[in-house]
């Protein structure tokens, strides 16, 4: 499969081997078990595609940059979704659709906020198939909302794949677009705390600087 882009504004393209080296990891899930085999990243920048591809190493948002590009090569649309929380670290995903239900791939320092299988009908569903699971290190339940889609191809004219600069300012747009509650103020008040067990396992082998130091919360 030929590399397309959806925009003739583009002017960084990955090489023969970049685009080979894509192309053997086959599938979603060959681009997520590439995820998981990277070093996390928690140093606060965000690299190009074609950097994690040399570094081996990447945070929560440059894998889910990476999973856009890859899933690109391999004829899907560069689609993340954004997932913000409270009192916690927020969390993009990579979207791809496979018999017209939606997966998605991730990099994360914990253990449980990433590959999701395409089962799922609505973007909807897949941002609550999250929600057990995402929790702070103190066991607060802490998503709250989620952004439609965002197409990567609006930044071609930027060579997000494969520039050297930094790409913090696709961060930035994030946080100006729509996101969608999915909690009232009753429920989050109702919220039960995370199986102590379940943080466990969840936080092992997380990097410890990237994690993020939520502050804690009195209990009634």
């Amino acid at each position: 499969m030929n590399l397309k882009f959806n925009s003739k504004k583009e002017t960084g393209k990955f090489s023969v081997d970049e685009i080979n080296f894509l192309k053997r990891l086959k599938n979603p899930t060959g681009i997520q078990h590439f995820l998981n085999e990277t070093d996390y990243n928690p140093d606060y920048i965000t690299c190009s595609p074609r950097k994690i591809i040399k570094s081996r190493k990447a945070n929560c948002f440059e894998g889910a940059l990476f999973a856009a590009a890859a899933l690109r090569v391999m004829g899907h649309k560069p689609l993340i979704v954004d997932l913000m929380a409270e009192n916690d670290d927020d969390h993009v995903i990579a979207l791809f659709k496979q018999n017209n239900c939606y997966g998605a791939v991730a990099k994360s320092n914990t253990t449980v906020l990433r590959f999701r299988e395409p089962v799922y009908r609505t973007v909807r569903e897949l941002v609550m198939s999250y929600f057990d699971f995402y929790f702070n290190t103190l066991g607060d339940k802490s998503l709250r909302s989620y952004s439609a889609p965002v197409d990567l191809s609006r930044f071609d004219k930027y060579s997000w794949m494969t520039t050297e600069e930094d790409l913090e300012f696709i961060g930035d747009y994030l946080f100006t677009i729509k996101h969608y509650p999915i909690l009232t103020q009753k429920m989050i008040k109702d919220l039960s705390e995370a199986d102590k067990e379940v943080v466990n396992l969840c936080f092992t082998g997380s990097i410890d600087e990237g994690l993020f130091k939520p502050k804690k919360k009195s209990r009634s």
